[in-house]
């Protein structure tokens, strides 16, 4: 009879937790017994396991073989084990031998990952920068073994040990002492961060792909879109067909700051757990424009196995929804939450998994299903009942939680005489630094900002306060508007480098508010009328 103990681990959610592989050979009719919660796949590893070792050129035992993939309640899922496995038959066969080589003592501090071809060659693996995080959390003195193709990803986990592997053959090898492995270092990672990866979902390169000066004759919505990006503020940009509204959306990306490291690596964390695995390695911030058609888990988050959703991919970056009133209420709706906590949690009946979605959302919407209400030489084909329909289907609450509305309206042929606006290379060396000002003065953009932070960093004199106040009754806004209306006042007064709010920036700040739907602006109407 012979034991053998290998640590591992396998991914949960955005986090992963530590598996004891414990394999036990006794004598008897021959048979390999897997137990533990394992999955099909994991199962599978028994055949791939014998494969790969007869193909190294080590033996495998006849008799009864058990392995236990501990805790039992865990779910295990994928092919991650194999390495593990293979390894502990070998050390109970004696095959792998740790009794006078440097790592007998640094045996428990010794982790395991791989899935085994049939040759025994190491095959990459899911979620590997997860799993390195979560190993060197539990023990800072880990040392992790696994595919070569995934360790330069785990590296980048600063202060833990990682050893990349061709095969099981170089693994045994490396234990024994008779041909040491070289650590990894994250060089794949480091490359990029200096230049755009070409994977990256869409380029925002000035002088090759989008600019904001690609955009004439819309000033005043320009501006409103440098004072999102300074300030982290949700927009809504509403308006006729063809006025603009999808093409000033796509140049936000253009004017925001590059990704941070951490940043990167959060973002490289959640797409490594997602359905497509790790898309995107540059440094500029993602940009997810999913179609009106998609279904709740793939924006939520969801699935077998809860897979982040788009507004989990679009972490630190754009999630820009084209034809807002055409997505499924329910969809819009349970966005509510997550543009508020900057996080979604996805339940399920036997686990539930939080993924990080802090987002800037930026939106687009037709006043009607012909496009043309309110144009002035277009007629709208639409009823009145047709056009509150479809107004109603995006809600008070989630307007509400928009911190600027504005309407485009259509340019006359003066459009094509007007000047360009400004580069989107000029524009974002202001954003960054009405972005430096926020986090110098406070340590989060102003978008961030809650209950008393509001009152200490958007403080008003009393004459701000007496117009904010008659404002505010006038238009029968909740405390949550009047906050988004500081906000913005805020950041509009940092574009300029002042420290005190003026009167214009919280005039313009009132003025981002501007009702979406007839029913909105017939509800002001008449509250103004019984206010007089």
């Amino acid at each position: 009879m012979a034991l053998a103990v290998l640590n591992s681990c396998t991914p949960v959610g955005m986090s992963s937790a530590l598996v004891r592989t414990e394999v036990h050979i006794a004598a008897g009719l021959p048979n390999f017994l897997l137990v533990g919660l394992a999955s099909t796949g994991v199962k599978e590893s028994r055949d791939r396991v014998r494969a790969a070792i007869l193909s190294s050129g080590y033996e495998f035992p006849v008799g009864r073989i058990t392995v236990n993939l501990s805790p039992a309640d865990l779910p295990k899922d994928s092919g991650r084990f194999d390495l593990p496995i293979a390894l502990g038959i070998l050390a109970a066969t004696g095959q792998l031998r740790l009794s006078s080589n440097q790592y007998k003592h640094l045996l428990p501090h010794l982790y395991f990952v791989g899935e085994l071809s049939l040759t025994g060659a190491l095959s990459s693996i899911h979620a590997p920068l997860i799993l390195a995080l979560s190993i060197f959390k539990s023990d800072p003195k880990a040392i992790l073994i696994m595919p070569k193709a995934d360790a330069p990803m785990a590296s980048l986990i600063t202060g833990l040990t990682v050893i990349g592997a061709n095969n099981l053959k170089e693994v045994v090898e490396h234990l024994e002492s008779k041909h040491l492995l070289q650590t990894s270092q994250p060089s794949e990672f480091t490359e990029l961060s200096g230049a755009h990866n070409s994977k990256s979902f869409m380029s925002f390169d000035s002088d090759k792909g989008l600019c904001l000066s690609d955009v004439r004759g819309q000033e005043q919505a320009c501006h409103l879109l440098e004072l999102a990006a300074s300030g982290g503020h949700s927009l809504l940009f509403s308006g006729s067909s063809g006025v603009g509204k999808t093409m000033l959306a796509q140049r936000l990306p253009t004017i925001l700051p590059d990704l941070s490291v951490l940043e990167r690596l959060e973002l490289l964390a959640i797409q490594s757990v997602s359905a497509n695995g790790i898309v995107d390695l540059g440094v500029r911030p993602p940009w997810r424009a999913p179609h009106h058609s998609i279904s709740d888990p793939a924006l939520l988050g969801g699935g077998g196995n809860a897979y982040p959703g788009e507004i989990s991919l679009a972490h630190h970056g754009v999630l820009f929804l084209d034809d807002l009133a055409e997505f499924k209420r329910a969809s819009l709706e349970a966005l509510r939450g997550p543009i508020e906590a900057g996080e979604i949690c996805i339940s399920r009946s036997n686990a539930q998994q939080v993924y990080p979605a802090k987002f800037q959302l930026i939106a687009a919407a037709n006043p009607c299903a012909c496009g043309y209400l309110d144009h002035p030489e277009v007629d709208c084909v639409c009823t009145h009942k047709a056009i509150n329909q479809y107004q109603s289907k995006i809600s008070g609450p989630l307007l509400e939680r928009i911190d600027i509305h504005y309407k485009l309206q259509p340019l006359d042929l003066s459009w094509v005489d007007t000047p360009p606006a400004d580069s989107s290379e000029r524009v974002r060396q202001r954003v960054v630094a009405c972005r430096e000002r926020q986090y110098q003065r406070q340590g989060v953009l102003n978008s961030d900002l809650k209950g008393v932070q509001i009152t200490q960093f958007c403080a008003l004199n009393p004459e701000q306060k007496a117009f904010l106040e008659q404002t505010a009754q006038q238009r029968a806004w909740s405390a949550r508007v009047i906050h988004a209306i500081l906000k913005i006042a805020r950041t509009s007064a940092d574009m300029r480098g002042d420290t005190a709010i003026a009167k214009s920036d919280l005039q313009l700040g009132i003025d981002c508010r501007q009702p979406f739907s007839k029913k909105e602006e017939g509800r002001l109407y008449w509250h103004s009328l019984k206010k007089r």
